[in-house]
């Protein structure tokens, strides 16, 4: 009578066919993706604190506290040499205006670090800050770092 045709046997089928190969997993791997990030987060977390401003200079010490700071303000540097930077770009001191007038988001009311080595002159530091001051700006501070206990 009737013959029915299957795949019941080794001939027969598409899994016959195969030779008993095992199927292929479509997921994604995630584990070696998340591996990469926490190392990536953690050198960042250590490297960013290196990377705040790249001028050196050798800041006089004070007794004062540190300031609570939200937003990252400005910073004018002057070297040993009297050489003026702003951020990390050097500058000459007829830029000093312009320049924070440019990059300055919030007008007149910006806060403006002042850092000086403690071999600058101090009539060129006078210089950069009386710019600034007739400039309008307001918020103008002198950056020191504190006074190590012996």
């Amino acid at each position: 009578m009737g013959m029915s045709v299957g795949s019941g046997g080794k001939g027969g089928g598409r899994r016959g066919r195969r030779g008993g190969r095992k199927n292929l997993v479509s997921e994604i791997n995630i584990t070696p993706f998340v591996d990469v990030m926490l190392v990536l987060l953690i050198i960042f977390m250590v490297a960013a604190p290196m990377m705040t401003v790249g001028v050196p200079i050798d800041l006089p010490q004070t007794r004062a506290g540190a300031l609570n700071t939200d937003t990252q303000p400005i910073t004018v540097s002057v070297n040993p040499q009297g050489e003026i930077y702003l951020q990390e770009s050097a500058i000459a001191i007829d830029e000093v205006v312009p320049k924070l007038q440019a990059i300055a988001t919030t007008g007149y009311s910006e806060r403006i670090f002042v850092r000086a080595d403690t071999a600058a002159t101090y009539g060129i530091v006078m210089q950069v800050m009386a710019r600034i001051s007739a400039a309008g700006y307001t918020n103008i501070g002198l950056v020191t770092s504190q006074e190590q206990k012996n």
